[in-house]
């Protein structure tokens, strides 16, 4: 059972995990950062707690925890209560869903291991948007996208901005970095995969023709501004694009990932 500690010092040092958010955010890419996985909410903390990620620690006021009990029995972890201001000078801002949990990273497959057991999966490009990345895990799980596998450029999938965006799901698709990039695609190619690029090129075919054709598919996403790049497009085997109306050539990218990958999924059904 977690162990309940109540505490109100904010320089309290079994609190740094959760110290300072809002600057050093415990990114591996920052200085000084820990590449802690950050839980926010109790949704979000459930799916933690559910999930590989080893937890170290939680940190929320007494009602949130509460919520949290059934969730915590066996979890052999410190659940540390506290009033909401004390919270908020802890963690740097004030923290609307009342509850934290940090945990440290889970080993990830490896890139065969997801080609392997997978049918669709989506593969990036320079995604930098941390809130973008944490979209794109959410239409994936609620779609029935197998896996991830990240191209160059992209942000941390576990960045806290990420996991919290992706309510939790990026803790639950499989994800793995792809590299050397672009040439890396070659083994999805060798695996089995179609590679569709998704690209509002009005010479591409439809993401409902795409749709009804055989086989597995690898759908490739570039990033938020100018899309994929040459290199990407021309290692696909086809270039794929969403119809619109006219005056408008494009949506954001995890607008778009969920249109192709509902697409995907009901032609699978």
């Amino acid at each position: 059972m977690a162990q309940i500690v109540r505490t109100e010092n904010v320089s309290d040092p079994r609190l740094d995990d959760f110290r300072d958010l809002s600057t050093a955010d415990r990114r591996p890419d920052r200085p000084g950062g820990r590449g802690l996985v950050i839980a926010e909410g109790t949704v979000v903390v459930r799916r933690l707690l559910a999930s590989a990620y080893p937890p170290r620690a939680l940190l929320g006021v007494e009602r949130r925890i509460a919520e949290l009990a059934d969730d915590l029995d066996g979890v052999p972890v410190p659940a540390y209560v506290t009033t909401a201001e004390v919270m908020a000078e802890v963690v740097g801002f004030h923290l609307n869903r009342g509850v934290l949990a940090v945990a440290d990273r889970a080993p990830q497959p490896d890139v065969d291991e997801i080609l392997a057991r997978s049918r669709v999966i989506a593969v990036l490009e320079g995604v930098g948007d941390h809130e973008n990345v944490g979209a794109l895990f959410r239409n994936a799980a609620a779609l029935g996208v197998d896996g991830v596998l990240l191209g160059a450029g992209c942000a941390d999938p576990l960045y806290r901005r990420s996991v919290r965006v992706s309510m939790g799901n990026v803790l639950r698709v499989p994800f793995a970095a792809l590299s050397p990039w672009p040439s890396a695609l070659e083994r999805v190619r060798a695996a089995g995969f179609r590679i569709a690029a998704l690209t509002p090129r009005p010479d591409s075919v439809t993401l409902r023709q795409l749709a009804d054709l055989p086989g597995r598919t690898a759908l490739l996403l570039g990033s938020e501004g100018p899309g994929l790049t040459g290199e990407a497009l021309a290692a696909a085997d086809t270039a794929v694009r969403i119809p619109m109306s006219e005056g408008v050539d494009s949506l954001n990218v995890a607008t778009a990932a969920a249109v192709a990958f509902y697409e995907l999924a009901t032609a699978v059904s």
